[in-house]
């Protein structure tokens, strides 16, 4: 059967972009009730999406409406603690532990304890089966990378059709999805702490994932939908700079690496084989026992930069924040891709739902035409 998946990637609070794209794919289709998307492949922050429409699979036009209003009230302290003696505690390890005067491994930068709380408050897991049964969803994967073994590994729950893989580096693990393994793929690397899942600690899905598309196609999907959280393709223009780059820009320009460079390589590794295909007839194909396949792709990133929409909405962040990233040149333009994966601030995310929407209505045609493909 022809099968729709849908990728949403990590970012932190960039994910809110994905959501404004779902609202604007919901108001496209008239609001349905019926899941568009047989297949849910997230990861980082997008992994939560995702769980949450795997949750409502069996009402697409509801889960839509519940990710865009948590989204829109979104609060700092209702992702990581805020407080005073958290900030202040956890950066004290942190210089102590660089100084060797502290013998324990700090184990993050920041505290996520209340976004465990949300996402057990809010997702109700076990509803992933009732609706693969049911068959208003088909599969669902949540790829988190593994501090030990460094294997990209997509935990996944799905019909009795799919199977298991294994690729170099990358595995498929079938598996009842839990709130560890959600909260280990959204755990960003220094900032939000690793968490055990059964034998390993696992870190963001993002890390090390060299092939993002890859779980949606073992799957079953034979048709794509990437929602992206970086700029579009094209090369920036380069800037003079006689500045040394803060702590920030430095930092922010490697969680750009770990969340965007890999997604974007393989979206185009994706094109790569189809034209490839296109070219050699479907007869020498299976004669060759090649099997490689056309697989449709439809990828929506952002139509402006992020980083400075996340500057103007960086005042917003609790004080106990901004002292923090002031310290380390995030409170400025240059240091604002940093800022922008911490901002959980409803009037950024609101902005960026806002940014999702119009960039889905602006490419209508396109949408309902992939959307039309998969029907």
């Amino acid at each position: 059967m022809p099968r729709a998946g849908l990728i949403l990637t990590g970012g932190g609070a960039r994910a809110a972009y994905q959501v404004g794209v779902l609202r604007g794919i919901n108001d496209l289709l008239g609001r349905p009730k019926k899941n568009p998307f047989p297949i849910l492949c997230g990861t980082s922050a997008g992994a939560i999406n995702a769980a949450a429409l795997a949750c409502g699979a069996d009402d697409f036009a509801g889960a839509v409406d519940t990710l865009v209003g948590v989204w829109a009230e979104f609060r700092a302290e209702r992702v990581y603690r805020t407080d005073l003696p958290a900030i202040v505690g956890r950066g004290a390890r942190w210089l102590g532990a660089l100084t060797l005067l502290y013998r324990n491994n700090p184990e993050s930068l920041l505290d996520n304890a209340p976004l465990r709380e949300l996402v057990e408050r809010t997702l109700a897991l076990e509803r992933i089966q009732a609706n693969i049964d049911a068959g208003a969803l088909y599969a669902v994967s949540i790829t988190a990378s593994g501090y030990s073994s460094g294997q990209s590994v997509s935990f996944y729950q799905g019909g009795p059709e799919v199977v298991e893989w294994e690729r170099s580096q990358r595995v498929g693990a079938a598996t009842p999805l839990t709130v560890d393994i959600l909260m280990a793929s959204a755990a960003i690397p220094f900032i939000f702490p690793a968490v055990k899942v059964n034998r390993e600690f696992f870190g963001d899905g993002s890390m090390r994932q060299i092939a993002p598309i890859s779980p949606a196609l073992h799957l079953g999907a034979d048709r794509v939908l990437v929602i992206g959280t970086g700029r579009r393709p094209g090369e920036p223009p380069r800037v003079r700079s006689n500045v040394y780059p803060s702590l920030a820009q430095i930092a922010g320009h490697a969680l750009n690496s770990i969340f965007l460079d890999s997604l974007a390589v393989d979206i185009e590794r994706l094109q790569r084989i189809n034209r490839t295909i296109s070219l050699i007839p479907e007869e020498t194909r299976r004669a060759a026992g090649v099997s490689l396949r056309h697989v449709e792709v439809l990828v929506m990133n952002p139509s402006e930069p992020l980083e400075r929409i996340a500057a103007r909405h960086a005042p917003e962040l609790p004080w106990t924040v901004r002292f923090l990233l002031r310290a380390i040149g995030a409170m400025n333009r240059n240091g604002s891709n940093l800022a922008s994966y911490l901002l959980f601030e409803g009037p950024f995310c609101q902005a960026l739902i806002d940014l999702g929407y119009a960039d889905t209505i602006a490419r209508r045609d396109d949408v309902l035409a992939f959307l039309g493909a998969a029907g």
